[in-house]
């Protein structure tokens, strides 16, 4: 049933992403275009309309005592958030900080729905702790229960505290409390505005598709306006192609003042999902590949395996956060050997989501990938130092 559930859920949301970017003709589809442009309207609105509330204290926020810097965009998914999180919190532990990660668990495993029934009902939400996907320590979850952002971050940061809670005020309080952190990071923060005190906003732009297709959900993938950059102290191009000269001057239009960082996806190595085995870059050099990916946007995945030398000879494209079955994997494989793929390489957040094969008839690798900074390096030293040293 929930697999079933799930399945119709990929699809509504194919469908969806189909017709807002024009990709489905029709009577229909226009006429659903203009339904979900009335919804914007409302939206927009509505963004704005709690923003206030905020600003003019009816809405209350709260403020912990310690350091939070909110990573996030202003468009939904596909920006290369998690590598500037792993970044930035790799960075701050270096330089003395305490830290934790607080996720919402997007797509992460809900409590069963008696236990969240009765929480709500006897008002013990505000009490039950929140996930603890890594205690700075040990890796305590998996990826199902815990989010692929969460696991990821985790899996990748063994020193630092991972926390999974759709209310952050109360994962943060835990986090100080808990494990004595002093830095709190907000994975997707841009818009939790419920956590404030001493806080540094930082967005992601997609160099790619840096806003969407222009319009605000539900027509478009904005989750507020460009305009809303100018709460923004630090801003990061990603995946940048070094031809920024056009954006930056739209961002400056809404935020002159914000420190802009362009950075790229830079690949370290290729790990075996199953024996973890690692390679070298040069490994795809020469080789046929098949690749497979559930990813916001697949598409720079894909240049990036041809960059690296390889022959890209099958690609396999799921929605984003896809979890995978075995059958779909032994799918993906019978047809990579067909097209006479040697090997089949996905992302690091797609590995996370694979289930135990019983056979494996060709090697699954992962791309693993840090964030490179190629300009205002400077930009990013003074924000980690003023984080630090404020």
């Amino acid at each position: 049933m929930r697999e079933t559930i799930r399945a119709w859920a990929e699809a509504a949301e194919t469908f969806g992403l189909e017709v807002i970017f024009q990709e489905r003709p029709g009577k229909r589809a226009a006429l659903l275009r203009f339904v979900l442009l009335l919804c914007s309207k409302i939206f927009a609105l509505a963004v704005k309309a709690r923003l206030f509330l905020y600003n003019v204290r009816i809405l209350r926020d709260s403020t912990l005592g310690v350091q939070v810097i909110a990573v996030g965009n202003i468009t939904v998914g596909g920006t290369g958030k998690t590598p500037v999180v792993e970044k930035f919190a790799r960075e701050l532990q270096n330089q003395g900080r305490t830290v934790a990660i607080l996720s919402r668990g997007y797509r992460s495993k809900p409590p069963p729905l008696r236990k969240r029934l009765l929480d709500r009902l006897l008002f013990r939400r505000e009490h039950t702790p929140p996930r603890v996907v890594s205690d700075g320590k040990s890796l305590l979850l998996d990826s199902e229960t815990a989010g692929d952002e969460p696991y990821m971050l985790a899996s990748n940061l063994k020193d630092v505290v991972v926390l999974v809670d759709k209310d952050r005020v109360k994962s943060g309080r835990y986090a100080i409390e808990k494990f004595g952190c002093d830095t709190l990071l907000l994975d997707d923060g841009y818009q939790y505005w419920r956590l404030r005190g001493r806080r540094r906003d930082i967005v992601l732009v997609d160099c790619q598709q840096p806003f969407g297709n222009e319009f605000l959900l539900p027509r478009g993938t904005l989750r507020e306006p460009p305009p809303h950059l100018v709460r923004a102290s630090t801003i990061f191009i990603t995946k940048s192609d070094g031809d920024t000269t056009r954006l930056r001057a739209r961002i400056a239009k809404h935020n002159p003042t914000a420190g802009i960082i362009e950075c790229v996806h830079h690949p370290l190595y290729f790990e075996d999902v199953f024996t973890g085995e690692r390679h070298g870059l040069e490994f795809l050099r020469g080789k046929k590949v098949a690749s497979l990916s559930g990813i916001a946007q697949p598409e720079s995945f894909e240049r990036s395996l041809v960059a690296q030398g390889a022959e890209l000879v099958y690609t396999k494209r799921f929605a984003d956060h896809h979890r995978f079955t075995q059958q779909e994997i032994l799918n993906v494989i019978n047809r990579s050997k067909k097209r006479q793929a040697g090997l089949i390489i996905t992302t690091q957040k797609d590995a996370v989501r694979f289930p135990k094969l019983d056979r494996r008839d060709l090697p699954v690798l992962f791309m693993r990938v840090e964030i490179k900074i190629v300009a205002g390096a400077k930009d990013f030293e003074d924000c980690v130092r003023q984080i630090c040293f404020r």
